[in-house]
């Protein structure tokens, strides 16, 4: 029993540094994209919609991990759906409620968090065969790797389109470039960070 424990322990641990780095959803299994290329342009709305993904994400890898052995596979996935859909309808009524202005900024992207490919994937590859304490670790490894990466790209448009991070003047406006501020900035920016990230791990697999 000793050694399971020890065994499980060392699991959450690597469960919790691979969602961040080794399996980002990001830039490493390159799921969830459609909200990172579409509302990455300040870093309001790319912490909003992070804090937003990984809140579902806990809770639905929690409620499916509990409720794994109960469901049936022919009717995992609508009721995976289920789970989910409930978690961000929770979600979206407390930022109408407290957030108003990032309500209206993340727009159709926090009702669409029902069909993120992050949040699905998590679910019926990861929720629906470990126990609850590990779905809950994959949860907020997987969020704060999302997060991570969404926010490193909204740091670089904001930065250099609008001058700004979180509506705030660093560089003046002259020096700006207004190009970052559209939409097709992102996926030239991600192509970048993509390529910086996996040349930076690998020269570490290579040493």
């Amino acid at each position: 029993m000793a050694k399971e424990n020890k065994k499980e322990k060392v699991n959450f641990g690597k469960i919790f540094t691979d969602g961040i780095i080794k399996n980002n959803p990001v830039l490493v299994q390159m799921v969830g994209m459609c909200s990172v290329l579409a509302i990455s342009s300040t870093l309001t709305n790319a912490v909003g919609m992070g804090v937003s993904v990984t809140f579902v994400l806990v809770m639905s890898n929690l409620v499916i991990s509990l409720l794994r052995n109960f469901i049936s596979d022919e009717i995992r996935i609508p009721s995976f759906i289920v789970v989910i859909a409930g978690f961000v309808t929770i979600v979206q009524m407390l930022i109408k409620a407290y957030a108003p202005a990032l309500d209206q900024s993340l727009g159709i992207f926090i009702p669409l968090i029902v069909v993120n490919c992050i949040i699905l994937a998590r679910a019926e590859g990861f929720a629906s065969q470990n126990g609850p304490i590990a779905s809950i670790v994959d949860g907020i490894s997987q969020g704060i790797g999302y997060t991570i990466a969404i926010s490193i790209l909204a740091f670089f448009r904001e930065l250099l389109g609008a001058g700004t991070l979180f509506g705030i003047g660093i560089i003046p406006e002259e020096y700006t470039i207004g190009f970052m501020l559209q939409p097709a900035s992102s996926f030239i920016v991600l192509g970048m960070i993509y390529a910086a990230f996996h040349a930076i791990t690998n020269r570490k697999k290579a040493k």
